[in-house]
């Protein structure tokens, strides 16, 4: 119980962080984050999965079976899916669908 605490609190706080980090670039580049802001956000919690799963894990209170870190092909994909949706919103502002 205490262990999915710390998850809902990571998730938070960190989500949060990145969130406000990611919107304020893109707000800076006149991307409309009210449409495309959830795929960065998708990202975000794509690299907060990568950071619990290879160092936040191991140090907490859990001490069941997965606690293994990820294997370094899929920390790579992770990061580099993780990131190209963080950027995306940012190409898809500049394409006009409309």
């Amino acid at each position: 119980m205490l262990e999915l605490l710390r998850i809902l609190f990571i998730v938070v706080l960190l989500g949060g962080f990145l969130g406000y980090i990611v919107r304020t670039f893109h707000s800076e580049l006149g991307v409309n984050i009210d449409q495309y802001g959830w795929i960065a956000n998708l990202g975000i919690l794509i690299l907060i999965f990568v950071l619990y799963r290879n160092k936040l894990q191991i140090n907490g209170w859990y001490k069941g079976k997965g606690r293994e870190k990820l294997s370094k092909g899929a920390t790579q994909l992770l990061l580099v899916v993780s990131m190209l949706l963080i950027s995306l919103p940012a190409f898809l502002n500049c394409i006009d669908f409309d």
